[in-house]
C-alpha cells in the first residue's frame, strides 16, 4: 500500500483507563491495505512544545466503516493534546509506515504477548490471524486491575490469559509468569511491550525454539528512515526501526543474542 499524508476525521475518542484512550478516525481512502504491525505518524496541532509527529501503532481496522483505531497512552504534551481530540476534528497522519508481522499457517498454535499500551498492534494482528483460519491466544500483562485494556475485544477472538503485577486480577507477576505461556506448546509467539518484557519473552522462546517476532517501540521522529534516531543493532548491522521494522525476528536482534 502506497504511503499517504492525509487529514482523517475523528469519529470518536474514548478513555479506556487512566491515561489511556482510543481514537477512531475515518478516511475517504481505502484503509484495508494496511498490514498488522504497521504504524502511523500523527501531527499534533495546538501543542507548541510538540514539534515532531508522534508514532502510533495501528490498533485495529474496521473494513465496513473504513475506520482506523489508535490506542494511545498519555506520555507528554503531544499525546495529552491527542487525548482531547473531539469528533469532527481532523488528525493528519502519514501512513502506513514500517513492515508487518509474518502471519502463521494453518494448524499452528499462536500466542500473542503484550504489556500495557505495547499491546496496541496486537488486536489488528489477531484479527488478521483469525481471518486466516488460525485461532490466536493471548498473554496480556498489566500493572494492576485498573490498567487492563480492551480485554473484551481480545477475548472475542480467542482465549485470554491475564497477569497483573500486584495480583489484583489473573496471575500475579509478569507475562512470562503465566503458566500457559511456559507449559503449553506454541509454534509462534508475537510480542509487543516494554523492552524488558520483550527480552524476557524472547529468552523463553529461544530456550524452547519457538518462532518469535517482536514489535519495537523505539523513538521514531520521522518514520521515514531519515533522522536515524530509531537505529537498532542487528545481525545485519544497524537498521532503522521505522523502515526495516518495527517488527523483527528475535534471532536478528543483537540484544537477544548477547544475553
Amino acid at each position: 500500500m502506497k504511503k499517504r499524508i492525509e487529514d482523517l476525521t475523528v469519529i470518536d475518542n474514548s478513555k479506556l483507563a487512566e491515561g489511556f484512550f482510543v481514537i477512531k478516525v475515518s478516511s475517504s481512502e481505502d484503509l484495508t491495505g494496511i498490514k498488522p504491525g504497521q504504524f502511523v505518524q500523527a501531527l499534533v496541532k495546538e501543542s507548541p512544545s510538540t514539534f515532531l509527529r508522534r508514532p502510533l501503532s495501528v490498533h485495529d481496522i474496521n473494513p465496513s466503516e473504513n475506520t482506523l483505531l489508535l490506542l494511545v497512552q498519555i506520555a507528554g504534551p503531544g499525546t495529552e493534546r491527542l487525548s482531547r481530540l473531539i469528533p469532527g476534528e481532523k488528525l493528519n497522519l502519514i501512513y502506513p509506515l514500517g513492515n508487518s508481522f509474518t502471519l502463521p499457517v494453518q494448524g499452528e498454535r499462536v500466542l500473542l504477548a503484550g504489556g500495557g499500551c505495547g499491546m496496541a498492534p496486537l488486536l489488528y494482528l489477531a484479527r488478521k490471524i483469525s481471518e486466516s483460519g488460525v485461532q490466536p491466544h493471548f498473554a496480556l500483562g498489566f500493572r494492576n486491575r485498573s490498567r487492563i485494556l480492551t480485554h473484551d475485544e481480545f477475548s472475542a477472538l480467542g482465549p485470554v490469559y491475564l497477569s497483573t503485577e500486584d495480583g489484583s486480577q489473573g496471575y500475579r507477576g509478569f507475562v512470562t509468569d503465566i503458566p500457559e505461556f511456559s507449559n503449553e506448546h506454541w509454534d509462534r509467539v508475537y510480542c509487543c511491550g516494554p523492552e524488558p518484557m520483550m527480552k524476557a519473552v524472547a529468552a523463553l522462546c529461544r530456550k524452547r525454539d519457538i518462532f518469535c517476532e517482536v514489535s519495537l517501540e523505539n523513538l521514531m521522529a520521522c518514520g521515514l528512515g531519515i533522522c536515524l534516531c530509531c537505529v537498532v543493532p542487528t545481525t545485519s548491522g544497524n537498521l532503522c526501526s521505522c523502515t526495516d521494522g518495527p517488527v523483527f525476528n528475535i534471532n536478528d536482534l543483537k540484544w537477544q543474542t548477547s544475553g
